[in-house]
């Protein structure tokens, strides 16, 4: 087996590849978490209790605030869509923002039996994992 290198232009429709697939998660995550905050913001406890254990044990205020938290990283994972120069820092840092809320949720999520929640920020930590990785490595 050869190892051979990429020609210029493969290497541009590789990186262009996967740039498009970088935004694309970052869309589907940033729809998400504005949706869940969104969520977290508006319906009142009981419904939030309902779908989910774990708001019954924690007060109020830290649901909302984590709705809030949920939607400024959304944003921020959009930012360089603002400024590419100055917006990428900030997409890095709410990437891995996101990526230690799901990992946390993830625990919550399983500690308390939910499958269906765990199995869904599973989904999530591998959607945005790639992002953290590869636009970490864009700004080096």
């Amino acid at each position: 087996m050869t190892s051979q290198a990429l020609s210029p232009a493969r290497s541009r429709l590789v990186a262009s590849y996967r740039n498009l697939t970088l935004w694309t998660l970052q869309g589907w995550l940033a729809m998400f978490f504005i949706a869940a905050g969104y969520a977290k913001l508006s319906e009142p406890m009981a419904n939030l209790i309902e779908l989910m254990r774990w708001p019954a044990l924690v007060s109020d205020n830290m649901v909302r605030g984590l709705g809030v938290a949920e939607i400024g990283l959304a944003v921020l994972l959009l930012a360089p869509l603002v400024s590419w120069k100055h917006g990428r820092p900030l997409l890095i840092t709410a990437a891995a923002g996101l990526l230690a809320l799901e990992t946390i949720m993830l625990g919550v999520h399983a500690i308390g039996l939910e499958g269906g929640l765990a199995l869904t920020n599973l989904v999530l930590i591998a959607m945005t994992a790639p992002v953290l990785w590869y636009r970490a490595r864009e700004t080096r």
